[in-house]
């Protein structure tokens, strides 16, 4: 879509007829301001042939400095051309989720279409469709085990994020479970953002075994930046499994500290949830969903290319061409008469 950025600019159109219409004649009555010589035998040389060339190139220059002009004045008014609307990222909240991958997270206590499936693949998909709803904030993803790292740092391509979240394996961060690690790592990497908007969710199924840090003084660092933490317990607390003596029942979720998790929550002013099979921990994120509303306004951006170049340009090159062609015309028509009159060519110069 083209429109004009300064369209009053186009209001100008009509100065130089107003200029020449009201504008005082300038009268010389001294005389010629300056002595040329020769100046008779010149205006005397085909007279009558030289009134009908200044005619025709009146009107000639008359057109093409209207041309000129108008071209300026469309210049002026900064012609753009506007794209289609684009879709820009909304500023949400910073959302860090820290992910358990200690070999705990291998037991397959959780089905899917009654096919018994890992915690970890459970945990994948419901992830997975949690990061893909979080419209306008920014995610990123810590994995932790014997030790924590950043497996994504926080950015709107919650593609990406999603990516590294199905790519995760057990075991890449060691066998144990360092909470307070985790905890202190997604610290170090909200407190640089806005304040007010920064919340971690916590998904584990043990307790911290491993780590330099306890999930206490971890959870006393988040409290002074302001981060919210959201703590999942993950697993069910009944499965079967075989033995040498026949079928046991056991709780397969016994290291499961849901005291300290339940601390960390509500001392940060967030909240602990429990998931024990794949219907619960869906529940969970779309809990997580009502307790921290992802962004749905969206901000559209139409791109601009500026046009004027192409009116400013046109009128710069016709008025080179109208110079040119003015003294073209001028050494053309001028110059042979000179030399058939016996002229000194100075005269005309």
């Amino acid at each position: 879509m083209m429109t004009l950025a300064w369209p009053w600019a186009l209001a100008f159109v009509l100065f130089p007829w107003m200029v020449r219409r009201w504008a005082p004649s300038v009268s010389n009555s001294s005389g010629r301001a300056m002595k040329v010589p020769h100046f008779e035998d010149i205006m005397s040389l085909q007279s009558s042939q030289l009134m009908g060339v200044n005619r025709s190139r009146r009107s000639t220059l008359f057109w093409v400095g209207i041309i000129i002009w108008s071209a300026l004045l469309l210049a002026a008014a900064r012609p753009q051309w506007s794209g289609d609307p684009v879709g820009l990222p909304t500023s949400g909240r910073d959302l860090m989720l820290a992910v358990d991958i200690s070999g705990s997270m291998k037991i397959p206590d959780f089905s899917v279409n009654g096919r018994e499936v890992t915690r970890l693949e459970v945990v994948k998909a419901a992830a997975g469709e949690f990061i893909a709803r979080r419209t306008g904030d920014r995610v990123g993803l810590i994995v932790f085990g014997s030790r924590a790292y950043v497996q994504t740092p926080l950015t709107f391509d919650r593609d990406t994020v999603k990516a590294m979240m199905t790519e995760t394996e057990i075991g890449l961060a060691g066998q144990e479970t360092a909470i307070g690690d985790a905890i202190g790592l997604a610290v170090k990497r909200l407190k640089e953002q806005q304040a007010g908007s920064r919340v971690l969710v916590l998904l584990t199924d043990g307790a911290n075994t491993a780590g330099e840090v306890s999930p206490t003084q971890a959870a006393a660092l988040a409290e002074e930046q302001g981060i919210r933490i959201y703590a999942i317990g993950v697993g069910a607390d009944r499965m079967e499994i075989a033995s040498f003596f026949g079928t046991q029942t056991v709780n397969p979720s016994r290291d499961l500290d849901e005291d300290t998790l339940r601390h960390l929550a509500q001392r940060t002013g967030g909240l602990y949830l429990r998931a024990k099979d794949t219907e619960g921990l869906m529940k969970v994120y779309e809990e997580l969903d009502r307790l921290e509303p992802a962004t749905t306004e969206t901000e559209l951006f139409r791109p601009t290319t500026e046009l004027y170049i192409w009116p400013l340009g046109f009128a710069l090159a016709l008025s080179c061409v109208m110079v040119m062609s003015f003294i073209w015309k001028k050494e053309w028509f001028l110059r042979p008469r000179w030399k058939a009159e016996g002229i000194p060519a100075r005269a005309g110069r």
